[in-house]
């Protein structure tokens, strides 16, 4: 192929390595790093053979694309946060009383839940309340009035 004491040219190292790269993240996902890293070396063999003679140079400018491309993607392929079923039901019934400025408990899509008042009042056992909001493990609750 080359012969014996021969170099392979920096242009086929690089689109080897490109594509060894995006096969990676094809069998073992990183968060698309291997891909970008993968895309920034097929970069740089295009450049390599006209414009980058070095390969210190075609090295450093490897890492530099990879480094951008992963910076500016990122933001793109990260997953988008799920939003709290809170909006789709928002009636729950306390099981205990909640005092004013503590915590009871509410019966929430058939779970029992920590609950408070968002107001600075009591809310009686059994009665229907509004989940105003979740705060970590705790419902933010109102009394639901009836009229």
């Amino acid at each position: 192929m080359w012969g014996l004491g021969a170099m392979p040219n920096t242009t086929v190292v690089w689109l080897i390595v490109g594509a060894v790269l995006c096969l990676t993240e094809m069998f073992f996902p990183t968060a698309f790093v291997a891909l970008m890293m993968g895309i920034s070396a097929f970069f740089v063999a295009l450049l390599s053979g006209a414009v980058l003679g070095q390969l210190w140079l075609q090295v450093v400018v490897w890492l530099l694309v990879s480094t951008a491309l992963v910076l500016l993607c990122r933001p793109f392929l990260k997953p988008g946060r799920r939003k709290s079923k809170i909006q789709d039901a928002v009636i729950a019934q306390t099981l205990t009383e909640i005092p004013a400025g503590k915590s009871g408990r509410v019966l929430y899509e058939g779970n029992s839940w920590r609950a408070r008042c968002d107001d600075d009042i009591s809310i009686a056992a059994h009665e229907e309340v509004s989940v105003v909001r979740r705060e970590g493990t705790t419902l933010v609750v109102m009394p639901k009035f009836r009229g």
